[in-house]
């Protein structure tokens, strides 16, 4: 059976999950600014839950983005490091479909309009629907003022809204049955998308981890 790791710094959440013979291993914790201390140290607590050495892990995905460029860069360097010395391959996981995962999960969701505030007045946006019990994406994803935000053309049924953009509800013209303005990404769903992208022989190379920001200003600085 497979061994996969995953790990997720790209918003204020810090996380990490371990599928090992059929079973999932998880930590979670909402730690702004401290990822990059606690983020080794959980995944040494899952593999000692599950009584294995790093060494059985096969695979490692990761949080891409779009997110914060610090918490993307940390998780970007982490797994490069973890992947080069294991020699293994990497499964690089949208953030946004990631939230639209929990959020079906936790709320049942079929169809998610997911938003991470992206500062600078911004909205990092995506839509999923599921489809054999994996969140795919509608559309496209992108980086846009909450008033130019959309549903994919043709949408229909109802919708949910999950993240922090959220919290500009008022300026989004997109109507939802519910949200969690508080939703952040987890990697126990994480270790979900991965696993759909595994069977489909999606790995890539340790150096083709590469973060996704969906903005080329990634480094303006943020106003106090």
């Amino acid at each position: 059976m497979t061994t996969l790791l995953a790990l997720d710094t790209a918003t204020e959440a810090c996380s990490v999950a371990l599928l090992h013979e059929g079973r999932v291993f998880s930590r979670y914790e909402v730690i702004p600014r401290l990822h990059a201390q606690r983020v080794l140290p959980m995944v040494q607590e899952l593999l000692a839950e599950a009584g294995i050495a790093l060494a059985a892990v096969e695979a490692i995905a990761f949080g891409r983005g779009p997110g914060a460029f610090t918490g993307v860069r940390i998780a970007v360097g982490v797994v490069q490091g973890l992947a080069f010395a294991l020699d293994r391959p990497v499964l690089p996981i949208s953030n946004l479909a990631v939230m639209a995962q929990r959020a079906h999960r936790e709320q049942g969701a079929t169809q998610v309009a997911t938003a991470i505030d992206a500062r600078m007045d911004e909205l990092y946006w995506g839509c999923y629907r599921l489809e054999d019990g994996e969140m795919r994406l509608a559309g496209v994803e992108a980086v846009l003022p909450p008033e130019q935000v959309a549903l994919p053309r043709g949408a229909e049924g109802e919708w949910f809204g999950a993240g922090t953009g959220w919290a500009f509800a008022s300026r989004i013209p997109v109507p939802v049955q519910a949200m969690d303005a508080g939703l952040l990404p987890h990697a126990e769903d994480l270790l979900t998308l991965a696993t759909f992208a595994w069977a489909r022989g999606e790995a890539v190379v340790a150096d083709q981890a590469q973060p996704v920001y969906l903005r080329d200003n990634v480094a303006t600085p943020k106003k106090a």
